[in-house]
């Protein structure tokens, strides 16, 4: 696998996460007056947030939603219900507070940053990250150069460094881009070996015929462009998409960082699925949401080795199933932190005992 010295670089920082500190934040679970292990999942996340932070005392005092939009040329095979103008206006209204993220953020107490990494649009209150103003067409020929899909990927490394820097604790991952089911659908079906058509969904709402036009493109795309299924950044370059690939480099730059970051939904996964084969001992720093009704999306969610805590059958990108995480966390923390302790009110604390 060829990899950019800059995606090299930052993968050479990732460390493992602190084991100790995890073990610690368990014990505190068990000194809880509660049934032991009585928040099941959430107890879990919080222990591999305290791995993540190095240290049992976990906060998550600010968080946010990073949102990579991006345009795809592969709408000109009619996979899609919309146009392409439909990216700039949303990733727009994001800033307006006019969307289902913008709004779900809000109710969660998370700042939102909509990123242009390959809009064909300009749009003022957007940040422009982007070398190209969105992909070519996957079916004639790769969707991006080697070096365009690496300079999307190192947009997201640096974005996570950024909000490191600025103080945040958790980053949600989200995407906006017309198109971008049919290129999630496509690496993942390079990357995970599976035909076309159990790898692509009717996305936002496509017809019988719209999805069988879907999965013609991807076919076509995947025999015109052979992408290396041993090469991640070869099948992103190909047949994937500018969000995508920062969205790799959002998981990769985060793990970096020592930042975790919550996966969205399908395309967001896709994006986490590359991530982990690029560097995979980014793998720990990604926290699963929750499972889209994408119906490749269980399988995929399986090879990533992730078990979400949602099943509310959400598909609607952007983040918002990530940022639905986020006051889950919250809560817990909660209990977390605050709860009386089986010494502090004096009683038998529970044992446990072999199943």
């Amino acid at each position: 696998m060829k990899t950019d010295e800059r995606i090299r670089k930052t993968v050479e920082k990732i460390l493992p996460p602190d084991l100790t500190a995890e073990a610690a934040a368990k014990r505190r679970w068990n000194s809880i007056a509660k049934p032991l292990h009585g928040l099941g999942k959430l107890e879990d996340l919080v222990a591999v947030l305290a791995g993540i932070q190095r240290t049992d005392q976990v906060r998550l005092d600010k968080k946010a939603l990073v949102v990579m939009c991006a345009d795809n040329g592969v709408v000109e095979e009619g996979v899609t219900q919309t146009g392409q103008e439909v990216t700039a206006i949303v990733a727009e209204n994001f800033h307006k507070g006019e969307t289902s993220a913008a709004i779900l953020c809000m109710a969660a107490g998370a700042d939102l940053f909509p990123v242009d990494v390959g809009m064909i649009t300009d749009m003022p209150h957007v940040e422009r990250r982007k070398t190209i103003c969105g992909t070519r067409n996957m079916t004639k020929g790769p969707a991006m150069t080697q070096e365009e899909c690496c300079s999307a990927v190192a947009a997201g490394m640096e974005k996570a460094a950024e909000l490191k820097e600025a103080g945040y604790q958790i980053l949600a991952s989200g995407e906006m881009g017309i198109g971008n089911t049919t290129t999630s659908a496509a690496v993942v079906s390079v990357l995970m070996n599976i035909p076309p058509e159990e790898a692509a969904g009717r996305g936002a709402g496509l017809s019988d015929e719209g999805l069988v036009r879907k999965v013609g493109a991807i076919c076509r795309a995947i025999a015109v462009n052979c992408p290396d299924p041993e090469d991640p950044l070869d099948v992103l370059a190909k047949v994937g998409g500018l969000d995508i690939a920062a969205l790799t480099g959002l998981f990769i730059g985060g793990a970096a960082q020592g930042l975790p970051v919550v996966a969205d939904g399908f395309i967001s996964c896709a994006a986490a699925l590359a991530a982990i084969r690029i560097a995979p001992a980014c793998r720990p720093y990604i926290l699963p949401s929750h499972v889209s009704d994408e119906p490749a999306s269980k399988m995929l969610l399986e090879a990533l080795d992730m078990d979400p805590i949602l099943h509310a059958g959400m598909h609607l990108g952007e983040g918002t199933g990530a940022v639905t995480l986020f006051p889950l966390l919250d809560m817990a923390l909660k209990v977390y932190n605050q709860m009386s302790t089986f010494d502090g009110i004096e009683i038998e604390p529970y044992r446990e005992f072999p199943a």
